[in-house]
């Protein structure tokens, strides 16, 4: 099929430097059709709300045609929409209307495995030990007696295993599951196959990339083993995620790739850019990700990682600034994702939880630099703990008892019922089942409603698009507070907007800030000032 080659927004090349992006995993989304999942219809059909939300971008997860062992992360075909989701040409009408919007589309790049139902896989499976099918992968002999143990050490971010072994007696490798197997990217043909599909989706219009798991591609020679248990737990694996110490992680050649692609993006008009799933062991090695050569963003996990404390947050905020200094490249503010528990419920879950997560989205969304939105934290979703074992689809749940569906229950949009109109009216169908207690949180619900979190989000991004003090990426300069207290603001020709956070338990009294403009929970005037209850953010202004 050819490309329409749809116009891409060219009002602002930067525009991924201060942008607020939305990640929309699409299988929960909303479904136009009925059949209890998300789809690329869906999401056109929404997108009036996503403007009206206030977001500059959409980060689409993958919706490529695959097998759906891992949401979509196994891909068979590069180039194709998989038909749960739709067609090529609803892909096509969708970005087109997110144009006609002034929304941009970011898509997921799943470059380090494919699904082993591709057609390069299915070839090496059906060729013979040392043919040239099998150069595209990681396949090994084994050690011992007959080749019989795997050819390293190496485990699997899933649990298990890194390899397995098929009938001839060779092994392959997988760092996730054994349908995602790894390419071998010292392979002139895996390099060439990929800058053909960054082309074919920037052909059609999409304005970046997601570049999943963008530090392991290249292996160390010789694939030596690790020399510990490293994936004893999801939650180990996760600390050790890129630290240096793995051979299949942040190889210095992974930048020759992005090396290659970065003039592949510049090519395009309209302030095409990609941004990297990456960890490293350093800020200096992340920051090698970033730069005029490479790319333009990394996530920065840190503050999705801070604890509910106002030295926890104010240390990482000053690290995250400073490595943004190193590279001369905007920070990312990441609070929740497809792969780590809803904030709501990291910060206490119920009422303690949602006050928390409130105060947070202000924090987040006055400092400068990009910040990247998880679908429905505008509602004040919580994680769904009690979803049944039956019902979960996250390939890692039968491998370590770990699941990351809780976090990808689909979005309530209306209703007293779930599926909370998911699908289209009449429609019961929902991949995942939402809880009884959603009711309150859809959509609708919110929607024109003082005081709800969805206002909330409206509010902050609006002020956030229209004030002075906000625009760009420029630093922040902190203000004395107490223990439990964080303020900085930002300063635009004397107008200056200050966000002050109260982590503890106790008000406190906020004098000489100004007029508040936005706040996560109900302030009162004392003594001249405003007292700021315990777990609430507010912005004032001075002009």
């Amino acid at each position: 099929m050819t490309a329409s080659t749809p116009s891409p927004l060219t009002s602002d090349a930067d525009w991924w430097r201060s942008a607020v992006v939305y990640q929309v995993y699409v299988r929960s989304f909303a479904d136009s059709d009925g059949d209890g999942i998300g789809d690329l219809q869906g999401i056109r059909e929404r997108l009036p709300y996503l403007r009206d939300l206030g977001v500059d971008a959409l980060w689409l997860t993958p919706f490529y045609t695959s097998p759906m062992v891992d949401g979509g992360y196994d891909v068979a075909d590069y180039r194709d929409v998989d038909p749960m989701f739709g067609t090529l040409g609803d892909f096509e009408a969708m970005i087109t209307d997110a144009h006609a919007l002034g929304l941009r589309i970011i898509v997921d790049l799943v470059p380090n495995h494919t699904s082993d139902q591709h057609p390069w896989f299915q070839a090496a499976l059906a060729a013979a030990p040392g043919a040239a099918e099998r150069a595209r992968y990681l396949f090994a002999d084994g050690r011992g007696e007959d080749g019989a143990q795997p050819p390293n050490d190496w485990e699997s971010i899933f649990g298990g295993p890194a390899w397995t072994r098929i009938d001839d007696g060779q092994w392959y490798l997988h760092l996730f599951d054994p349908t995602q197997p790894d390419l071998n990217w010292r392979h002139r043909e895996v390099r060439a196959e990929f800058e053909d599909v960054l082309r074919f989706w920037l052909d059609r219009g999409v304005d970046g990339f997601r570049i999943d798991v963008a530090h392991g591609m290249i292996k160390a020679d010789g694939l030596p083993d690790v020399g510990f248990s490293s994936m004893t737990t999801g939650r180990r694996q996760s600390e050790l995620l890129g630290k240096g110490r793995l051979p299949y992680f942040d190889q210095d050649e992974v930048h020759d790739i992005y090396r290659t692609w970065r003039p592949i993006l510049d090519s395009y008009p309209g302030g095409r850019m990609a941004v990297a799933e990456a960890w490293a062991e350093t800020p200096q090695r992340l920051a090698r990700y970033i730069g005029p050569d490479e790319l333009h963003q990394a996530f920065s996990f840190d503050f999705l990682d801070a604890t509910w404390s106002a030295d926890s947050f104010r240390k990482v905020i000053d690290t995250a600034l400073g490595e943004s200094t190193i590279v001369g490249a905007p920070t990312t503010w990441v609070l929740s994702n497809h792969d780590r528990q809803r904030h709501v419920t990291r910060y206490g879950d119920g009422e303690v939880g949602l006050r928390r997560a409130r105060a947070a989205a202000l924090l987040m969304l006055a400092l400068p630099g990009c910040a990247y939105l998880y679908q429905g934290e505008e509602l004040g979703l919580p994680e769904v703990l009690d979803l049944p074992d039956e019902l979960r689809q996250d390939p890692a749940f039968l491998r370590t008892g770990e699941s990351r569906d809780g976090c990808r229950v689909p979005i309530p949009w209306s209703g007293d019922l779930a599926p909370y109109g998911f699908g289209p009216a009449g429609s019961a169908l929902s991949w995942l089942p939402a809880p009884a207690t959603w009711q309150s949180l859809s959509v609708a619900a919110q929607a024109g409603v003082p005081g709800s979190t969805l206002e909330l989000y409206r509010a902050a991004l609006r002020i956030r698009h229209t004030h002075p003090a906000l625009a760009g990426v420029g630093g922040i300069t902190w203000r004395q507070t107490g223990p439990d207290v964080l303020a900085f603001h930002r300063e635009v020709d004397s107008v200056v907007l200050t966000c002050v956070v109260n982590t503890g338990d106790s008000p406190v009294l906020i004098d000489g800030y100004g007029t508040p403009l936005v706040a996560s929970a109900p302030l009162t005037e004392r003594d001249g000032g405003h007292l700021l209850p315990g777990d609430t953010a507010a912005w004032f202004e001075r002009r």
